[in-house]
């Protein structure tokens, strides 16, 4: 599989993802739900650019939220450098095809969510519980550039359950699967990890499967 036949889902995958987040982001209030079935809601909740919803203080307290999100967007700008050339480098060697889409859905998930934590902060107002953004406002973004916040609105409630006191950590409190929202900027990365485990001797088989 080539690079340039790649590029089309790359394309396709950016163009969903952010179709999607600016639908989301100028429709919905913060917070905002819309059951879509039972077990699927459109969830509209805003993160610091960490996967699946969750949040940069959850994983770090020692600094500033405002410099993690920083050394986080930095950290991940590179990263796309790095998974280009991964890219790039798999198609010139004629990898597998299983190699090279993999590559190019976490290539396509990152570029998704990148673009979110570099401009979003410039090209929206804020978001709240009671007010939906408005797209390139008159009195400007909400935060200055590499300072966006990644929307996510996929949630996925399948069902709850009370555990038993006895369950280990989580005993006695209610648990919800599956807990967190995400994008499908989110589900491209997720499906190129996935491809990369379950597949592992095709991806990286030296015979290829072109």
């Amino acid at each position: 599989m080539s690079l340039k036949k790649s590029i089309p889902l790359i394309i396709l995958v950016l163009l969903l993802d952010q179709i999607s987040k600016i639908y989301i982001k100028t429709n919905f209030a913060l917070h905002e739900s819309v059951d879509v079935f039972s077990w699927f809601k459109i969830y509209f909740i805003e993160n610091d650019g960490m996967a699946w919803g969750t949040k940069i203080s959850d994983f770090v307290s020692f600094i500033s939220d405002r410099t993690a999100k920083i050394t986080l967007t930095l950290f991940r700008v590179v990263a796309i450098f790095g998974i280009g050339y991964w890219l790039y480098d798999a198609t010139q060697k004629q990898s597998s095809r299983v190699l090279i889409l993999a590559i190019a859905l976490i290539l396509a998930g990152a570029l998704g969510n990148i673009i979110d934590s570099v401009f979003y902060g410039v090209l929206f107002d804020d978001s709240t519980n009671q007010v939906v953004a408005a797209f390139l406002p008159e009195k400007g973004g909400y935060d200055s550039l590499l300072h966006g916040k990644v929307v996510d609105m996929l949630y996925f409630p399948l069902f709850e359950i009370d555990l038993p006191t006895w369950f280990p950590f989580y005993g006695g409190k209610r648990f919800n699967f599956f807990e967190p929202v995400f994008n499908i900027a989110d589900i491209a990365i997720s499906t190129g990890f996935i491809m990369l485990i379950v597949f592992n001797k095709k991806a990286f088989s030296k015979r290829g499967y072109n």
